[in-house]
């Protein structure tokens, strides 16, 4: 924990070199300024699925039937496991002419189709067979799998809270070692910070074609804990 503590009353200021840039307060008698950091860990509550429909064929027409069929096949696989397919998103898509670069004249070889489709899961029990499913029909290439966390508020909460704990404890001890004792807080300022990155859980082995009685690679493991940090700046009176 990152502490920078000014003593009003004795006119008395420690900090730290590493200690995060404080508001500026007037100084007031009998009162004591704390900083403090506060965390909290928090479980993932979605899993956001990412993948992407190709297709090349010699013309335009083949390859857009191409991915359409394979666009299809993906929607019956959401439907088998209780999936909406209106849920999955389309972020990206594009029919592109492809050439051959190997002779001083470019010579135009087919068309190609990409889509990049996302899906968020709130259920991950759905997350195995639908994995599976869609390495088995080799219909979706570049896989991902990441778990996040979208209900971020109530952790921000949780992290203030600690931090705020962690500061009246300091602002105690301080007062304390003066022979005074801890009053009202009079003056608050918070920051919070997320650490919601995406964890990468699948990528080649969604391109694997698995054996049926073989558990999926996540099978038993648990997805890793988000990390929400927050730092309170309090300014308390004294008795």
């Amino acid at each position: 924990m990152k502490t920078a503590v000014a003593f009003m009353s004795m006119f008395l200021v420690a900090s730290l070199a590493t200690a995060q840039d404080r508001p500026a307060i007037a100084a007031q008698p009998n009162t004591v300024f704390v900083g403090a950091d506060g965390k909290f860990e928090a479980n993932p509550d979605t899993a956001q699925m990412q993948f992407n429909i190709s297709a090349q064929e010699a013309t335009s027409r083949e390859a857009y039937d191409h991915a359409s069929k394979a666009a299809e096949q993906v929607r019956q696989i959401l439907r088998s496991n209780g999936v909406e397919p209106k849920s999955a998103e389309i972020s990206y898509f594009s029919l592109q002419p492809v050439y051959d670069y190997k002779t001083p004249k470019r010579k135009l070889v087919g068309y190609r189709v990409n889509a990049n489709v996302s899906l968020k899961l709130k259920d991950f029990a759905k997350i195995a067979p639908i994995v599976q499913q869609l390495a088995d029909s080799d219909i979706t290439e570049n896989q991902s799998l990441n778990y996040t966390l979208e209900d971020i508020d109530a952790a921000k909460s949780k992290a203030v809270e600690d931090a705020y704990r962690h500061a009246r404890d300091s602002a105690t001890a301080l007062a304390r070692s003066a022979g005074r004792s801890l009053g009202d807080l009079s003056y608050a300022s918070v920051d919070t910070f997320e650490n919601v990155r995406p964890v990468p859980m699948a990528g080649a082995m969604m391109r694997m074609n698995v054996a049926a009685a073989a558990p999926p690679p996540t099978e038993e493991f648990t997805p890793q804990t988000v990390s929400v940090t927050a730092h309170v700046n309090a300014l308390f009176t004294l008795k």
